[in-house]
């Protein structure tokens, strides 16, 4: 019974990402696509939305397979023990945390500080944890975003 509500739920998980992709898609190519060597404001916004309805079909694929044998689990008596909200806050904080961040700090700070805020919410990882992927992030957000595409973000935000 469990097998047939997951394969339901990625069945409209799916369909949702897919609907959302072709939404997306359809707004981009109102905007400037540009070329290749030109970039126009819509070329990216486009290339995300083909991506998000590819993940969407192939999610919804992964639902109609058949259902490999059922596993004992914490969720195999699908009992419901209420929602945990230090993800959903946590989440919601590192992006609060990038807003202000990128304001008064820069790209670099802002990113750690999104990353770090937003990994505490997973109770399995510890600050240690957080810290070395908010740093790697980080690095190669910088490395990426600001030396390669060049983004309009400075880097250290009044620190120099």
């Amino acid at each position: 019974m469990l097998r047939a509500i997951d394969r339901q739920r990625d069945f409209y998980a799916g369909g949702v990402m897919i609907l959302v992709g072709a939404v997306a898609g359809y707004v981009a190519t109102t905007y400037d696509l540009g070329s290749l060597a030109d970039m126009g404001p819509g070329f990216f916004p486009l290339v995300l939305s083909v991506l998000i309805a590819g993940l969407g079909v192939a999610i919804v694929a992964g639902a109609g397979r058949a259902p490999g044998p059922e596993v004992a689990g914490p969720m195999a008596h699908a009992h419901r023990t209420g929602a945990d909200l230090r993800g959903w806050i946590a989440i919601f904080s590192g992006v609060v945390a990038f807003i202000v961040l990128a304001n008064y700090g820069g790209m670099a700070p802002a990113t750690f500080a999104c990353v770090f805020v937003a990994a505490m919410g997973d109770r399995r990882n510890g600050w240690k944890i957080s810290a070395l992927l908010a740093l790697g992030v980080t690095i190669f957000a910088v490395l990426v975003l600001a030396l390669g595409l060049r983004v309009q973000m400075p880097i250290l935000k009044g620190w120099f």
